[in-house]
């Protein structure tokens, strides 16, 4: 009988602890690491599988702590794009968004709600939920029925809570909880957090929200009274654990949070330039981590998500939502397409649309941010400024094709036409389905490496499961490693995997993983740093249902393991569902 479950020989460990880099063997038994010897120290063991590392780092899995795979998670064990990335570890419930607990005739609701602000498919949900749960406790069981490739945690998303407490989403949206109804939300949160949640989330974007409901208005927890938001986390005091996942608040109210709960509050989102949305920035991002330093200093815990991979997205109008927060564009983007195309010929909604464009791209910095009563000063949209500068990447009517390649501010110039008509001139012509690409972000590399070394962030926000149709955000370990470590040279790998396993592991209350060390969980990343990269976006038709979805997957990642067992080998899957659901952060 093997001695051992697997042994990994001769790699080149980076630990995730910053220790200093080291050749060695690692042996693992049971799920965890057992051993770790100098190359050689274990050449007397026997495995029933080796790994031959030698050229090759061993490093522990990336911790994802913002994503959104509650729903894909049930017809996608491995949680890809994510899975195709070194992620092990992922949390789900982000943003106050989710499908628990939903009583069995607000099911249908939920799905729609999460077509639009997270842009999640319908027809996979409905096809691929078994919706055999009502309470979150319920939901979890259903996780830790479902074969999974990658471990899971989960926020308790407020948004489904307190609408289930009173009376439904739209009802909540109406008014504030009474007495009775906020102790009954407080009970359930109570609940969850026995049952092995990690901490509570809510978007507090208010009424210029960019992520709506899916008739456009605003959600559950953006029209929540902030006292209410308050008393609901206090509840993480009274238990001593748990963090708060939440974004929109103000520095001020971030901190009231961190005393109510008595809780870590991870707050998204920390950019150069705009969040995962492509949502501007507010203020001086050096003047926010300054306060967040002085925050923990005086004794608050805050942390902050922060945007490391490039924002670009590549979308048609069929789905695009994420010019939401202008309430014109969104009565444009709204409706089935026949609507869709109607409104977006009608020359009122046109001269609304370019007026608006006109301000907005007109306008200095200074004068942009300081008109308060503009619906788009305070949440301008990077691409919504800049979309001159979209190109055209393929179109489906012949007729169109000479604009491929083409940027549609070369277009107006050609054919001496506004900014906004030459987009839905051929968004129109092409009945929505040309395929268009935004300017990827330029991050300024002094920026960028100032940022990484930022105390209490973490690198991350994939909103994995979500977006799908726009953007693969899932890559963002990679793209740190190859971006700011082999060519940017910012950090080195000690740093790099501390950063993007360690430290969110800790942040989320993952008491034992993010690092391989003798007793760990053996969540483990054996790539080529050479040959680390990613492939280019692709149109996949993977879902349930037959719905698509685009998807970018690593390259130069040999072996994944999760719980001691090999889940991908050179980016295919093995098969192997070893993960686990991390109740109070452990299995």
């Amino acid at each position: 009988m093997s001695e051992l479950d697997v042994i990994i020989r001769g790699g080149m460990i980076i630990d995730g602890q910053r220790t200093p880099r080291y050749c060695g063997d690692i042996g693992i038994k049971n799920g965890r690491v057992e051993s770790i010897t100098g190359v050689g120290g274990l050449a007397k063991k026997k495995a029933q599988k080796e790994i031959d590392a030698e050229g090759l780092i061993v490093a522990p899995g990336f911790v994802d702590l913002h994503t959104h795979y509650d729903a894909q998670i049930f017809w996608d064990p491995y949680c890809t794009t994510s899975g195709w990335h070194g992620v092990t570890s992922v949390v789900i419930g982000n943003c106050g968004f989710g499908i628990a607990p939903v009583k069995p005739d607000g099911r249908e609701r939920a799905m729609l709600s999460l077509t639009r602000n997270e842009a999640i498919s319908y027809d996979a949900m409905s096809a691929a939920l078994a919706w055999d749960w009502e309470s979150f406790p319920e939901f979890m069981d259903a996780i830790e029925r479902t074969p999974k490739g990658i471990n899971l945690l989960t926020y308790i998303p407020l948004s489904p809570l307190i609408a289930y407490v009173m009376g439904g989403v739209d009802k909540a949206k109406t008014r504030r909880p009474s007495e009775d109804e906020m102790g009954q939300i407080k009970t359930l949160i109570s609940r969850a957090m026995d049952a092995g949640a990690c901490g509570i989330s809510s978007q507090n974007l208010g009424e210029t929200s960019v992520q709506r409901d899916y008739d456009g208005t605003p959600n559950v927890t953006d029209v929540m009274h902030f006292e209410d938001f308050l008393e609901m986390v206090s509840i993480l005091k009274d238990k001593g654990r748990g963090v708060v996942q939440v974004l929109g608040l103000t520095p001020e109210q971030t901190e009231r949070v961190c005393e109510a709960s008595g809780a870590n509050v991870i707050y998204n989102v920390l950019a150069l330039e705009c969040d995962q949305h492509g949502m501007k920035t507010e203020g001086s991002w050096e003047e926010f981590t300054d306060w967040m330093e002085s925050a923990n200093q005086r004794g608050l815990k805050v942390s902050a998500q922060m945007v490391t991979t490039g924002i670009d997205f590549t979308f048609t109008f069929e789905d695009w939502n994420l010019y939401d927060f202008s309430p014109h564009w969104r009565d444009l983007c709204m409706g089935t397409t026949s609507e869709k195309l109607e409104k977006m010929r009608d020359p009122s909604r046109r001269q609304a649309i370019r007026e608006e464009y006109d301000s907005v791209a007109n306008a200095t910095r200074e004068e942009f941010t300081a008109d308060l009563e503009n619906d788009i000063a305070a949440t301008a949209l990077v691409q919504f400024r800049t979309v001159a500068d979209n190109q055209v990447v393929m179109v489906e009517n012949d007729e169109l094709v000479r604009y491929e390649g083409m940027t549609i501010r070369q277009i107006a110039a050609k054919e001496n036409k506004h900014i906004c008509d030459v987009i839905l001139d051929i968004a129109v012509a092409d009945e929505l389905l040309t395929t268009f690409a935004t300017p990827p972000n330029q991050y300024n590399p002094a920026d960028i490496k100032k940022l990484l070394n930022k105390p209490y962030t973490v690198p991350g926000i994939s909103d994995g499961g979500a977006h799908m149709k726009f953007s693969a955000f899932g890559r963002y370990g990679t793209e740190y490693l190859v971006n700011y470590v082999r060519e940017g040279k910012m950090v080195d790998l000690e740093y790099a995997h501390w950063h993007l396993s360690a430290i969110p592991a800790q942040y989320a209350g993952l008491h034992d993983r993010g690092v391989i060390r003798v007793g760990s969980p053996a969540d483990i990343l054996i790539y080529d740093f050479d040959q680390l990269g990613w492939t280019e976006a692709e149109k996949v038709f993977d879902l349930p249902a037959g719905d698509w979805r685009r998807i970018t997957k690593g390259i130069g990642y040999r072996y994944t393991l999760v719980n001691g067992q090999i889940t991908f080998i050179d980016g295919e899957t093995t098969g192997a569902t070893p993960g686990n659901l991390l109740r109070n952060g452990r299995a």
